[in-house]
């Protein structure tokens, strides 16, 4: 058996599936890409014309499998391992994907339109864009801080794909905009997601390359 992640450390999309496959300590082979250097590129490009990753690659099984939460629940289909990242029981897992796609729309999509802002040339800003992205996190602390509760996860039942969501979308928004004090929920989630030993790998992976995060000006 061969599983080869193709992926960026930095990346935020990236850290779901790593997530993932060390909650279940599932062994695979990682690809780092670097879409700069043109032999990395053109490698990738020819497995996954699209050029977005992460993508799994399931030797055994022949599959190519694009997209974090599809990889996710690819590994719970054919991986499965000792925390259930899609429960079974149907309305938890539909619960799940809700907060899955409430994680990647409404907290990582505009912590990256902010982070998109950094990387563009001073008279190409949109301060505007910029604002209403703010603005959208902030209202998205507000939902999840209503939402988590008392709860040590983003369900009740345990650790799942959507606290796979849920990290580096809240690790990476709060550094462009921070949790305010009136979410200390929601500031509490974010710690524990850091200290589960799953992610803290990520992180302490990913601390090298944390120099190339663009900075405000």
């Amino acid at each position: 058996m061969i599983l080869r992640l193709y992926f960026h450390p930095l990346a935020s999309f990236c850290w779901k599936p790593l997530i993932a496959l060390y909650e279940n300590e599932t062994p695979f082979q990682g690809v780092l890409v670097d879409l700069a250097d043109p032999a990395s590129r053109a490698s990738f490009l020819a497995l996954w014309p699209i050029g977005k990753f992460p993508v799994l690659h399931d030797e055994a099984r022949a599959e190519l499998v694009p997209e974090s939460t599809i990889i996710i629940e690819y590994l719970a289909r054919y991986f499965p391992g000792r925390t259930a990242l899609l429960p079974t029981d149907p309305d938890v897992a539909r619960r799940t994907r809700l907060l899955d796609r409430f994680y990647d729309c409404y907290v990582m999509e505009p912590m990256q339109k902010i982070v998109g802002d950094r990387l563009r040339a001073p008279g190409q800003k949109d301060a505007f864009g910029v604002a209403q992205a703010k603005a959208a996190l902030l209202t998205s602390y507000g939902v999840i801080e209503k939402d988590i509760g008392s709860k040590s996860w983003a369900l009740a039942e345990g650790f799942t794909m959507a606290d796979c969501s849920a990290a580096p979308a809240l690790f990476y928004a709060n550094q462009v905009q921070p949790i305010p004090d009136a979410f200390p929920l929601t500031a509490a989630y974010l710690k524990r997601l850091e200290a589960r030993p799953s992610f803290a790998r990520v992180l302490r992976e990913a601390e090298p390359y944390f120099k190339f995060f663009p900075q405000e000006t």
